[in-house]
């Protein structure tokens, strides 16, 4: 079944090559199958309401973007675009870095990362110790800026880099129409209604959201941005005005959901004293739109892919 992406539910998973390349006992081989946790503190829940989050810290990179970040490198791989004499090269805030630096170390790239130069210390030190090279860009040009030097680099050193461009790359959401969507129907037994997913690259929700339509066309797909181009909220886009990632669109969201950084800040606050659960800037906003979400049903089961842990943005401090 073709899909709008162009996707075919019958395509070999994207683990199953990367075996041959690292072998069984590999970090890498935990990336994904993440488990879905079921939220039980909120006084919004009800029996007939049911509210999960998909803990993406889970995975050994600490964030989702290790799913899409290997799904990019084999794809570059597969096409010879990627080997050993050249550098794995792209503009990352956070995240996508960490995954990138940590798959180059376990399969032996060297990795650079055009990063704004504001990024927190945690961020900076971790990269460091994967060994990582960091390329700083202006850091009043936030992500955006961080995009327009990494393609500049690209194409001055076509021969050295190797870019994956995740905002650009179907391998980022295809890692999650094979590797996310699977794993949340199997975790729901189908029963899920509503997906709410944040927008960075787009590639979580439109993998995730693309594949769980192909099995129930009828669940809701909640897209969460940040309501205001000066926010907050690590991770995710204000797309209105930032530049459009090539890999979204917005056929496949059903609704957005604007989030205020204060009051996601609140629900991160809120999950450690009611769930024990300690999630990052993103993973606050999901699920205030969850919980937005729950107050207009009366019965379904709404799933928050939660992406990142809180620990990566201690120094930046939020309530404590």
């Amino acid at each position: 079944m073709e899909t709008i992406l162009g996707y075919s539910s019958k395509k070999p998973k994207m683990g199953d090559p990367l075996k041959e390349l690292s072998g069984i006992n590999s970090v890498i081989d935990l990336i994904g199958n993440t488990p879905l946790i079921k939220l039980n503190g909120f006084p919004e829940l009800e029996p007939t309401k049911e509210l999960y989050v998909k803990a993406e810290w889970f995975n050994p990179g600490g964030s989702i973007k290790d799913r899409a970040a290997l799904s990019m490198i084999i794809d570059g791989i597969n096409s010879k675009k990627l080997n050993s004499k050249k550098i794995i090269m792209d503009s990352s805030s956070g995240n996508t870095a960490i995954a990138y630096a940590m798959i180059g170390a376990a399969l032996g790239f060297k990795v650079e990362l055009v990063t704004p130069e504001n990024i927190n210390v945690e961020r900076k030190k971790t990269l460091q110790a994967y060994g990582a090279k960091i390329i700083y860009s202006s850091p009043l040009e936030g992500s955006d800026g961080a995009i327009i030097e990494a393609r500049k680099l690209a194409k001055k050193f076509p021969d050295k880099y190797f870019m994956p461009d995740q905002y650009n790359n179907p391998a980022n959401p295809l890692a999650h129409f094979q590797t996310t969507g699977p794993e949340i129907w199997e975790q729901t037994k189908g029963a899920i209604t509503h997906l709410i997913c944040g927008i960075g690259t787009g590639g979580t929700a439109m993998g995730t959201g693309e594949y769980l339509k192909t099995k129930n066309p009828n669940i809701k797909v909640v897209g969460v941005q940040p309501d205001d181009s000066l926010h907050g909220l690590e991770g995710l886009k204000h797309i209105p005005t930032s530049i459009k990632p090539g890999i979204y669109n917005e056929e496949l969201i059903d609704e957005l959901f604007w989030a205020n950084t204060e009051k996601s800040y609140e629900i991160m606050e809120k999950l450690v004293n009611l769930e024990g659960m300690f999630v990052g800037h993103s993973g606050g906003a999901v699920v205030l739109a969850a919980l937005k979400e729950l107050s207009k049903i009366d019965n379904g089961v709404i799933v928050c892919i939660v992406p990142d842990g809180g620990y990566r943005y201690l120094s930046g401090g939020v309530w404590w």
